[in-house]
Order: structure tokens, then sequence, then C-alpha cells
């Protein structure tokens, strides 16, 4: 699996580099060279993958296992991030293994537990993982009408299994799965010729069950990885630097040691542990560190001058770098068609870097015991982080176990392990379990962020409504989404990685929210050139018949060009794909007078992702992704100067509040003939440009710049 380009976070170097001991040298040097392979493919796995190209197991034991009791437990490294894919991989389970989904329990993200996995990202659980159980599971159902079959000497045929048992109905007896299988290994192979429930026939998936764990989740029994306590543990805290670039020159430790904590250098890595949060936070006060900074030159004012000119290669997604979408002919029948056409238009958009603010900021306990070390960590790749911890403490992954509880929000922010790192290094030095949970300010500086982004277009369109030439360069953020789903014959499309200033990485959807910003908000610009109404131009160049389809039922749960606008309101559209599912938003928005506030009162999105495992829980990702989009599109941005990012914290950082929620109406487009596809992203992408629209319509101002209205529209 190739990674998308803005997934910079995979192609860092480790975050630290400790300075090997007098044992670990011995171990290296004098007695024998030992090589760690560490890396595997890194492009599929990031650092830290078992070189097996994150291959599934198809030994049925490695995935499901059935007590005595009845009870499946099923093992996945998929993690649980607020997106309640425990639920719905449950259901996939149950349906297949014809049991009630209360007796299917899910064991997630334990690396000495579970089948290898990638990582919790892309909106692939559901399209990859809940497949792959369901396999499993039908895979025990046949095995265990195989025992029952044996045991009775009867045909399978006769033999029906319902509610976690077997039963032959001509003579009235039944087993339950525990007595079959009495608890043992199911030792089968997952064959790939397995009967899988047709989707038409579904009675578990396709439902609407409620949230597996939402009692404890609402009455504050479940717990987070910053929940975690541990026998002795201790409190831990990091030094980090005044800027970005700055280096250590010193660090006098003896104040801090002196009040009793555990106080550690080791190259730059500066922290200390004491027995409580309130000591740790005195003694890491008490360090006297100095430092070495760097100058630093660019700022958020000049940012997008800084991109686009620190660019350096031009590529295609799906081909080398350095190539373009189409041979010389194609470039200059680009030329040609830009030329032919009754208007053309060229127009500029920017991104601004945005921070992930997940409810839990990162944490980690890690625990050693001897030479085997075990972090509870909240992160979405469970077996990447356990490779960057062997990588930084140079022992082999299988003396590294990773437990990810249940994490408060990733959005993509959480792929790897910095706060593991600190925590094992810091329980290194004390000999006792260590907790580090970083504060707001620090995730909100030394996290990565999602990628800022310039992108030009030029494009060429017929008086009809008729697209005639598409010219899309996007610099920086990103590639996904970057191709375009109208029906245009002559286009140019690249993505340039440039020089980014501030530390950057995967954001819930990637760059396809810049992407169809630009996108969607240059084809209403086209449509108010033509003078053609905004959802017949877009139906006039899509052929795509599920894009269609969710345009169309957007704009008329929606009633488009039916309703009439207030004053000071207006209405915006936007469509688009991404991740085998498509999207269309409708957005009502009001301009307050005299403060030029954007109240968003309606939003009305129309999504198809295939066959919905649980409409309920799929209407709550589309409503998230509403919400989350809000903040983005209309005030949601990092701002730096000399090194230090600015509003490192929610006082200064604005996000949605209850109070710009707007009231949403999600339709659902179930297609029982396509595969599930994942939810958790594409429902964003078009949420910011159909505020824009709406922008233009209520104002008559053309806005292109990610966040619109930061101060709100004021003369």
């Amino acid at each position: 699996m190739l990674l998308e380009p803005e997934r910079y976070e995979h192609y860092e170097d480790l975050f630290y580099h400790f300075e090997a001991t007098r044992r670990e040298f011995i171990k290296v040097v004098g007695g024998g060279i030992v090589v760690l392979c560490l890396c595997g493919d890194a492009l599929a796995q990031g650092r830290g993958g078992r070189g097996s190209g994150g291959a599934a197991s198809q030994d049925l034991g490695a995935w499901l296992h059935i007590g005595e009791d009845g009870v499946a437990t099923v093992y996945t490294g998929k993690v649980e991030l607020g997106q309640n894919i425990r639920t719905s991989l449950a259901q996939a389970v149950a349906e297949e293994l014809r049991v009630p989904p209360k007796s299917v329990q899910l064991v997630m993200g334990d690396t000495d537990l579970v089948p290898f996995d990638m990582g919790t990202f892309g909106s692939l659980t559901t399209p990859t993982m809940s497949p792959q159980l369901r396999r499993a599971a039908a895979s025990a159902r046949e095995m265990l009408l195989d025992l029952a079959a044996e045991q009775w000497k009867v045909e399978r045929i006769s033999l029906v299994v319902a509610e976690g048992k077997v039963t032959h109905a001509a003579t009235n007896r039944s087993l339950t799965f525990g007595q079959l299988t009495r608890g043992q290994k199911l030792m089968r192979t997952i064959g790939g010729d397995i009967p899988l429930t047709p989707v038409d026939q579904w009675k578990i998936a396709g439902k609407s069950l409620r949230k597996v764990s939402g009692t404890e989740v609402v009455t504050g029994q479940h717990r987070h990885a910053s929940d975690i306590k541990r026998p002795g543990m201790m409190y831990g805290k990091v030094l980090r630097p005044p800027s970005f670039g700055a280096t250590l020159s010193s660090a006098n430790l003896s104040a801090a040691e002196a009040m009793g904590a555990i106080a550690l250098r080791d190259g730059d890595f500066v922290g200390v542990a004491a027995t409580s949060d309130h000591l740790a936070s005195q003694a890491f006060q008490a360090i006297d560190a100095k430092w070495q900074s760097s100058q630093q030159s660019s700022s958020s004012g000049e940012l997008f001058d800084h991109l686009k000119k620190s660019a350096t290669q031009a590529q295609v997604p799906g081909r080398a770098p350095g190539t373009s979408l189409g041979d010389a002919d194609s470039r200059v029948r680009l030329e040609q068609g830009i030329t032919s056409a009754d208007l053309k238009l060229e127009q500029t958009y920017t991104v601004a870097y945005i921070a992930h603010a997940p409810l839990e900021p990162r944490a980690a306990v890690a625990e050693w015991n001897g030479d085997k070390l075990t972090v509870w960590t909240g992160t979405q790749r469970p077996f990447g982080v356990r490779g960057e911890l062997a990588q930084a403490f140079r022992i082999s992954e299988e003396r590294v176990r990773v437990i990810a509880p249940d994490t408060g929000g990733g959005y993509g922010g959480k792929q790897t392990g910095e706060a593991a790192i600190e925590a094992a290094r810091l329980a290194k030095a004390s000999g006792k379990p260590v907790k580090v949970v970083w504060t707001r300010e620090e995730e909100f500086s030394w996290a990565y962020f999602r990628p800022a982004g310039v992108i030009e277009v030029r494009s060429g369109v017929m008086k009809d409504g008729t697209l005639t030439a598409w010219e899309f360069h996007n610099y920086n953020s990103g590639a996904s989404g970057i191709r375009t789903p109208y029906n245009i014959p002559n286009q140019k499309i690249q993505f340039h990685q440039t020089q980014s200033p501030l530390r950057q990485g995967s954001y819930r959807a990637l760059a396809a929210t810049a992407n169809h910003f630009a996108r969607e908000t240059h084809l209403d610009e086209l449509a108010q050139a033509v003078k053609i109404d905004p959802v017949q131009f877009r139906l006039k160049n899509l052929t795509d018949e599920r894009q269609r389809a969710v345009l169309e039922a957007a704009a008329e749960r929606f009633q488009w060009g039916k309703r009439k606008k207030g004053k000071d309101e207006g209405f915006g559209i936007a469509c688009g794909n991404e991740k085998n599912s498509v999207v269309a938003t409708c957005a009502r928005i009001k301009i307050e007078r005299p403060s030029g506030r954007v109240r968003v009162l309606h939003v009305v999105t129309a999504f198809e992702c295939g066959a919905i495992i649980n409409p309920d829980h799929l209407r709550n990702q589309i409503e998230g992704c509403t919400v989350m989009g809000l903040g983005g599109a209309l005030f949601e941005a990092v701002e730096f100067e000399n090194g230090k990012i600015s509003n490192p914290r929610f006082s200064k950082y604005r996000v949605p509040r209850f109070s710009d929620t707007p009231h949403i109406e999600t339709v659902l487009l179930d297609r029982k003939d396509l595969p599930s596809a994942g939810a958790g992203e594409t429902p964003m992408v078009v949420v910011a440009p159909a505020i824009g629209n709406a922008l233009f319509d209520a104002t008559g101002v053309r806005l292109r710049s990610m966040p619109l209205a930061p101060k709100g529209m004021v003369a």
C-alpha cells in the first residue's frame, strides 16, 4: 500500500536519539554485531513494520476464539478513537456467527494479542477489517457445523446455526458453541470461498445497534490512556525547546533532584519523574536549561509565498515524482481547450495549517519488566509505535508490547509515539512505571498539523456550461481528492512538494478538504460567470451516477431553487468523492449585523458509502464531520512567528462551539449492491466550499482562503 504524500509523519525520523549504554554498546560491538530489522516495508507500514507487508493472517485462531461460556472474543489491530468501530465490527461478527451482539467481545490494539495491522487511518477499517472478521466468523460457523455433524453423525444440511447454538431439528438436539469448542483454539485456515451472508439477508448488520460501551462512556467508567494507573507509578514531564529548531546547550538538574525527583538528560532529551504530578511540575520548573536558538524566517503572514517559492518536485498521484498527467500532446490540447473556451478563469486558493485539537492530549504509561517494555498509549498505530519504541531503545519488537486503550480523539494526529517514547525513557531511568500526559500547549505546539497549502486553478468553459479544460496545482497540502469527478476533456493535475516551516502530517480526510474547497469554489465561480444554477451546472458536467444521486438528493431535501432567502442569508452547495464514497452538502448561512458574525443555520448532507452497517452511527459520523468541518471552514488556523506557535490554547485557538452548531439533516443512500466503504472522513470534504459558496450568495464577496471568516464578515 502506497501512503498518500501528505502523510508526512510516516517519513519523519524518530523524535529522539538516545545514547547507547555501556551494556548496549558491548552487545553491538564487543559481543559481535547484532542487526535489528525494524523498518520492513517503510511505505506500507511506516516505522516498525514486521516486513510482512501487513498481510492478514489466515489462521482462524488468530482472529476469533469461542470460550466455554459461548462468548466470541475477536482480535483486531484496529483501535477505537470515538468512531464506534467496536460496535460495527461486533455487528459484522455477530451476523456471520449467528449470535447476539452481546456475545461478541473485541480485543483491540494489543500488539501481544492481535494480528499485525498497519493502523486505524484512511477510512480503511470498514472496507478491510469488517470483511476479514466476517470471513473469520463465517469460517467458525462452518467449523461448528462440521463438529456438530460429526458428533451426531448427521448431514450438515440438516443443521441450523442460530442464537449461539447448533440445532438438529429432526431430533430436537442442540449444542451451544461453548459445548462444541470446549474453549479450545479454533484450528482452521480461513478460506477464500467461505459463504458470507448476502447483504439483503442481514439481520444484525444493517441495523442501528446501540454503542457497545455507551453506558460506560456516559457514566465515566470508561478508561482512556490518560486514565491508566499502575502500582508505584510516577508522573513524568519533558523539557521542550523555547522555539522550533533550538538546540540544548546545557541543563542543570541538581535543583530538581534535590526535590526528590528523578531527573535525566539523554542527548537532547531532558525529563523528570516524581511521585506526584504536582511534584513533577515543580521539579520540571526547577531545571536550569540554556538553549541555542536558530533563526526562523517564516511566519503565518508569509506562509503562502514561502510554500510557493520553496516548491520542489511535482507529481501526479500514482505516478513517479516529476511526471505530469498526460503527454506533451495532451498539454497542447489543454492550452487549446482553454483558448477555445468562451470564458477563461484563473484563481488561487489557500488553506491554513490547523491543529487536531483532540479532547485527550497525547498520553502514555510505560513499564519495564526486566528487558520487556509494556506501554499503554492512545495511538492509531499500535504496531507502528511498537517499532518506534524498539528502534529508540535498540531492542527487538518481540520485547515491546503496546496496548492502545480507547483514545479520546485522533483525527489522524496520533500516528506517532512521542509520548510513549518519553514515558519509556523516564520509566527506564526510574525503574518504575511512568505516566506522561502532554499539556494542551504541548499538544498545540509539538504535535504535527494539517498541512497548509496553495492551490492554483485554471479552467475554460463554454457559454452553455460545458467545461473544456482544467489545470490544477496543489502546493504542499497533498494529493488526496485531487482528481476531479467532472467530465473535462483536457486536464493537467499536479501535486508539488514544498519546504514546510511547521511539522505537518495526516489529518481527517487529508488533503481532500483542501482540494475540494478549491475545486468546488472554482466550479461555483464558473457557474456564476455563465449564469447557470450551481446545481444544474454540476449535473451538466457529471455522468457518474453515484455522484449525481447524492447531489440530487441533497438539493431535493434542501429544497434548492424553491426556498426563499431571508435578509443577509445565502445558500451554497458542493459535492465530491473520496475513499470510495460520495457526498453532497447544501448550506444556509446568515450574516449577523452589525458584528458580521457568520452563522451556519442549516446543513443538509447526502452521503453514500455502499451498504450501510449501522445507520445511526453513520449519521453520527456525518454530523461529527459537519461540525468539525465548520472549524476549518470558518475560523481555525495555526498562527506562528519567530519559531513559536502564537495561539497554543483553546482561549486563542477557536474551535466550533455548541452555539456554532447548525440544524443538521442527513440523507443516507443505502447501496446494498456495493461493498461497505469507510465514512469517518469523506463527509467533511465539502463543508467548507458549501459554506463559502453560501457566503458569496449572501454578500457577493468571493472568499478563496480557509479559514473563510475568522473575524466574521466585516466591511
